[in-house]
């Protein structure tokens, strides 16, 4: 008898053994197989440039933050060499309107470089540095508020989609180059932004003020009667969030209303994630497009598997939508690397195809993976 138990003994701690191991296979398979997508979505990406305005441009900027998030998770030496060859061709410029946010998004994947670079004649951020003073410091129209367009151009950051721009940016620069200073002006400027365009009713941002609900005839309102809420812009708010936390000081005064909001908003996302996984164009009236859309599903995924890797959102409540969200976004990727369903250039909801794509959809694909990967 007691042999028998022995025996039987051995083989539940041999069955339990192979489970086991059974698991850490299929996790490293799922950990391989996102690695893999996220290697021939950089190779065809870059195989297939794409300029809206310049190699500096916004969409090259976001593109390029997400070939950064790949590197600092996977290190993998393809995405730096990406990185180092496009700031050398760019000779670290930022793009030229110094007053639009959108072009100094080129400068995270720059002071990444730096972070990562200790070369001392190969990285150069007095671009960057010459972009940040005039961005903060000089005048110009829309920070003294006399332009008075119903875009609502009387901030310096007056669309949402300017918080993954600029914000973010300047984060990383201070802590670069151990400059408070942009980090309290950056903060200056958020809540303007913030004041202007979040709704607290829905926690959700408006895109411009044509989308702010006021006593007025000139309310825009989706066909069902509800607000508009365009899902990449919240997307590039909830992405940004995710990278200011990332980097911004434990101790900075402020800190406790990014998380916050990072978690006010995350709340409210994942209430409005479909049963596919895919996050519409119009979070608020899905069925105006009833399909998926992966720039903002992106960035969203990577917000919220940040937020679950930084212990700030509950593990066993958003793991499963990011899951969830990941395993859809992989379907959107094609055999040779390009990530589909992605909306083009735009400011509110709209279509997308699964042949559509943009550089800055491979790079929400990039940072989601650069995440997700973290879950494994």
């Amino acid at each position: 008898m007691k042999k028998f138990v022995i025996k039987l003994f051995t083989i539940f701690i041999l069955f339990g053994f192979l489970s086991n191991q059974n698991i850490i296979a299929q996790n490293s398979l799922d950990k391989l197989a996102i690695e893999k997508s996220m290697i021939k979505a950089l190779e065809w990406q870059e195989a297939h440039p794409i300029l809206a305005l310049a190699p500096t441009d916004w969409t090259n900027g976001a593109y390029y933050t997400g070939v950064a998030r790949a590197h600092k998770t996977t290190q993998n030496m393809m995405y730096m060499a990406a990185l180092k060859n496009q700031a050398y061709w760019n000779d670290w410029q930022t793009y030229d309107r110094l007053h639009h946010a959108d072009d100094v998004a080129i400068s995270y994947s720059y002071i990444y470089i730096g972070m990562n670079d200790n070369r001392p004649n190969f990285v150069d951020l007095a671009p960057t540095k010459k972009f940040l003073d005039a961005h903060l410091y000089d005048d110009d129209p829309w920070k003294a508020g006399t332009d008075k367009s119903d875009l609502g151009k009387t901030i310096l950051w007056w669309w949402c989609d300017a918080l993954f721009m600029a914000p973010p940016v300047l984060n990383l620069y201070a802590k670069y180059s151990n400059q408070p200073k942009y980090l309290d002006e950056m903060h200056k400027y958020y809540m303007e932004t913030y004041n202007q365009l979040y709704d607290k009713e829905e926690r959700l941002f408006a895109r411009d003020m044509r989308y702010v609900w006021q006593d007025s005839a000139k309310d825009k309102k989706e066909e069902n009667g509800e607000k508009i809420f365009w899902s990449r812009g919240n997307g590039w708010v909830l992405a940004g969030l995710a990278l200011l936390l990332d980097d911004m000081p434990k101790d900075f005064e402020h800190r406790s209303f990014y998380e916050n909001l990072f978690k006010e908003m995350a709340s409210r996302i994942i209430e409005l994630q479909p049963a596919d996984g895919l996050w519409r164009t119009s979070l608020l009236n899905p069925e105006a497009y009833d399909h998926g859309e992966v720039s903002g599903s992106g960035f969203y995924t990577f917000a919220l598997a940040w937020g679950v890797n930084h212990g700030i959102l509950n593990k066993s409540k958003f793991e499963p939508v990011v899951k969830k969200a990941w395993e859809a976004i992989a379907k959107c990727q094609h055999e040779d690397g390009r990530v589909g369903w992605v909306q083009n250039i735009g400011a509110s909801p709209e279509p997308a195809s699964k042949d559509s794509w943009q550089n800055f959809g491979t790079g929400a694909f990039l940072m989601a993976g650069s995440e997700v990967l973290k879950l494994y």
